[in-house]
């Protein structure tokens, strides 16, 4: 088996993810029995992890705020939702034989720790996979945007963002079949075109902070180790490491 590419990753999953194929809502036991095989298969390389989970298939605070809820408090809520899927996540990877920790950006005492960036960085350097949860803690702010963020006070070498399609594309490839697939972009393309894979404050922040980004299938099995191990795979955005 070829040699990780990268020492440290951000791996960045949607809520929906975990809901399955039907991008219903909960979480689907098989989907995220999957995804810690995929996270397990790559931590044994001595890759250090550091994960972010959103909560949209639990509560979706924009949705909410757009019905007439209060804006920061469906944030607050949505940031509560990515909690439940990170717990989620920690349970099955430990199944699997991970040392993992949860660090709540909403401090929660009794069932995660509260994320320090220090301490961050020792459970990784530690051999720990680290689940960053409940987003930036305030409100406003996105789970893309608190992966970048993230990405960046930890040192990571890139950022991996797991989706259900192959990549970037020009529009929907769901809903528009002869969209155009991008294997290559800069950080100003997404912005200037306007492309829908990150918002535009956490591709700012990756671009400020040269931090690269991988867009790719997490659904395919087995892509997500083949990324860590450097084969062409996905979009990239940036220029990765060496």
């Amino acid at each position: 088996m070829a040699a990780a590419r990268f020492q440290r990753v951000l791996l960045k999953l949607s809520g929906e993810i975990l809901a399955g194929e039907d991008g219903g809502h909960g979480i689907q036991e098989s989907v995220i029995s999957q995804l810690a095989g995929e996270v397990a298969e790559v931590h044994a390389l001595g890759v250090q992890v550091g994960l972010v989970l959103g909560g949209g298939n639990i509560f979706r605070g924009l949705a909410a705020s757009a019905r007439g809820m209060d804006r920061a408090g469906a944030d607050y809520m949505g940031m509560l939702a990515t909690v439940i899927n990170s717990l989620a996540m920690q349970h099955a990877l430990e199944k699997r034989g991970c040392y993992t920790r949860v660090m709540s950006a909403i401090e929660m005492a009794r069932v995660c720790e509260p994320y320090v960036r220090r301490r961050a960085v020792r459970h990784l350097e530690k051999g720990r996979i680290v689940i960053l949860a409940a987003g930036t803690g305030n409100p406003y702010f996105t789970t893309d945007t608190a992966a970048a963020l993230r990405a960046v006070e930890i040192g990571a070498d890139v950022i991996l963002k797991g989706t259900k399609v192959d990549g970037i594309y020009s529009d929907d490839p769901v809903r528009v079949p002869d969209a155009t697939f991008f294997p290559r972009l800069d950080y100003m393309d997404i912005l200037s075109r306007g492309l829908k894979v990150m918002d535009s404050t956490a591709i700012s922040l990756c671009m400020d902070n040269r931090i690269p980004l991988v867009v790719f299938n997490v659904r395919t099995p087995g892509n997500l180790a083949r990324v860590v191990r450097g084969e062409d795979v996905g979009t990239t955005v940036g220029e990765l490491p060496r």
